[in-house]
């Protein structure tokens, strides 16, 4: 890539990897649940007026994906977030979505990969189960298995997402806002008593989270990433966004007060080396495939 897109990127990067500190703090004073809502409400408000009808027929499809990434993924997410106490076994953990995804296309969609994948798929997923040994994460494996099942939702929503048609990056964050904002509010009515009243009380530091969270990390991360893919193919940007949970590490030990050990290093890098290999696999096939031509 130029290095125009290349600066694009390392911005995406930052964005994303900040996204982990500012929501870290927003949640010591806004309930998960709710700060997913509220990080939507105020996402959807402005994309009311980009909004593109999904085809006839695409309905059904279009509303599981918008539960899956709206509502399982970013409000499990969250919660994880909070419970772990820590960003960096999350912004690492959630990068397994990329291998889940490989698996899921290849059970549903019947895409194929070779035993290279397979063995990075191997080596990520042996990494979370090294990850969940580190002190940080073993206090808290519901906090692990949480972030797991976000991935997954992450990854179930991407799989149906491309049999979408029609639809740009901003229609489907639209969708994926006003979808979301009910149920999530409704998960908070039953599972964060109080959260309402909590908000009443919640500072500008909380509040700037749910506004970063919107506008930041969902419309700006989101809309130069579209850019990027509008230029590139996807599997050779995927590669340099896992500077993201990199960054976001180095977040943690920063402002966070992390202080990952032998188990979080050597996890880590087993979950991000697998991710990559699966990236740059993924980067090799498409490069074998020819190019369609204009006509």
């Amino acid at each position: 890539m130029p290095p125009r897109d290349l600066i694009l990127v390392l911005l995406i990067c930052i964005v994303w990897a900040l996204n982990f500190l500012t929501s870290a703090l927003a949640l010591r004073e806004i309930p998960p649940f709710l700060f997913t809502a509220l990080r939507f409400a105020m996402l959807g408000l402005p994309l009311l007026f980009v909004l593109k009808r999904p085809l006839p027929g695409q309905w059904p499809r279009l509303v599981a994906v918008c539960l899956c990434i709206g509502v399982a993924h970013f409000g499990l997410s969250f919660l994880a977030l909070k419970l772990a106490g820590n960003l960096s076994s999350p912004a690492i953990v959630i990068q397994s979505y990329v291998p889940m995804t490989a698996l899921l296309a290849w059970w549903l969609l019947g895409e194929r990969f070779g035993w290279r994948t397979a063995l990075a798929i191997g080596v990520s997923f042996g990494g979370v189960l090294v990850l969940g040994f580190d002190p940080l994460v073993f206090q808290r494996p519901d906090a692990l298995v949480l972030m797991l099942l976000s991935a997954l939702a992450l990854a179930f929503g991407t799989v149906l997402m491309k049999r979408l048609r029609g639809l740009d990056v901003f229609s489907m964050q639209g969708w994926t806002a006003l979808v979301s904002v009910l149920p999530l509010l409704a998960m908070s009515m039953v599972f964060e008593p109080g959260g309402f009243a909590q908000v009443q009380q919640a500072s500008w530091v909380a509040w700037a989270g749910v506004a970063y969270a919107a506008f930041m990390s969902s419309l700006l991360g989101h809309g130069l990433y579209y850019v990027l893919i509008q230029r590139h193919p996807v599997a050779q940007v995927m590669p340099w966004l896992l500077l993201t949970p990199v960054l976001a590490v180095a977040l943690g030990i920063a402002f966070w007060g992390d202080r990952p050990g032998p188990a979080m290093w050597i996890g880590g890098a087993m979950v991000l080396g697998g991710v990559l290999m699966v990236a740059l696999r993924a980067l090799a096939k498409a490069r074998t495939v020819p190019r369609a031509q204009e006509i």
